[in-house]
């Protein structure tokens, strides 16, 4: 078998745990919430016979599995005995912290079908010590927020820096088709002189250079990129910063063939240029 990187993320009810799997999902692991603990030796194995596919994989378990959680212990022995390496992540949280978190959801909690929020997370505790106990990592997510909790898993399992795992993703589509539905921002460039009302550049598209040629040669054009590429560079690491891992830019013009085309692509390499990641896509080619 290979070597996989196998996390098993657990801990009290209300202290993150689903942000915790969405941070991993981010880094690129294969994500499971609620695998009931019987079945992690078998998923491990075939997640390790997968051929490279699989390779890191984050499970969430906890108490929700009801009756089936207590098979954790025993099911993390026979990861041991069959050599596959495994991480414990526990999250955790003050009792007063995670009252409040169930309250403000309006949740209940998986453990106070009889009684009170509180008698519900002392119950999980005492559910929970053993495990707790072969964690490799304990985090106390009462002061943390949501990003910073983040910033803690990305620091202990990610092997590459922000800047790197930042996607940009450069869209140039026509107005006339609609705007792109998952676009972050938009920028029409309509306002450039159109290569479509040239005869001898109207079958063609901005990817040709003939085209490009004539989108980037007019004045407006150069001032309108240089105005472009300095909110980029401001704006990059601001959304960096705020844990943002994909950013999806829509250049839109009237048919989405050629002005749009000609500077998603300069844009795209602009973005290269700095060490980003960037994506370019012509929509409406």
């Amino acid at each position: 078998m290979q070597f996989i990187r196998f996390v098993i993320i657990t801990g009290l009810s209300g202290a993150g745990k689903s942000e915790a799997m969405k941070a991993f999902e981010d880094l690129g692991f294969f994500c499971v919430d609620n695998l009931p603990p019987v079945l992690i030796p078998k998923f491990a194995e075939v997640c390790a016979q997968s051929e490279g596919r699989i390779n890191k994989i984050a499970l969430v378990v906890d108490v929700r599995g009801g009756d089936f959680f207590n098979s954790i212990s025993s099911s993390l022995e026979i990861l041991e005995q069959n050599n596959l390496t495994h991480e414990v992540i526990f999250l955790e949280a003050a009792e007063e912290v995670l009252v409040r978190r169930f309250k403000e959801s309006r949740r209940p909690h998986p453990l106070s079908s009889e009684g009170g929020i509180l008698d519900g997370i002392r119950a999980e505790k005492a559910k929970l010590e053993e495990i707790r106990g072969k964690a490799n990592l304990i985090v106390d997510t009462s002061n943390l927020t949501v990003r910073q909790l983040r910033e803690v898993i990305v620091e202990k399992y990610s092997q590459v820096v922000e800047e790197q795992r930042m996607i940009f993703t450069i869209v140039s589509f026509g107005f006339r088709n609609g705007i792109p539905l998952d676009a972050d921002l938009v920028f029409d460039v309509r306002f450039l002189p159109n290569p479509f009302y040239v005869d001898s550049l109207k079958g063609l598209t901005g990817n040709n250079k003939e085209v490009e040629d004539y989108v980037l040669k007019w004045p407006v054009t150069s001032k309108f990129l240089r105005k472009l590429y300095g909110l980029m560079e401001f704006l990059a690491p601001q959304y960096i910063n705020e844990g943002k891992t994909q950013l999806i830019i829509g250049i839109g013009c009237t048919g989405g063939r050629h002005r749009s085309v000609a500077i998603a692509n300069q844009l795209g390499k602009f973005l290269c240029a700095k060490g980003y990641k960037a994506v370019v896509e012509h929509r409406d080619i």
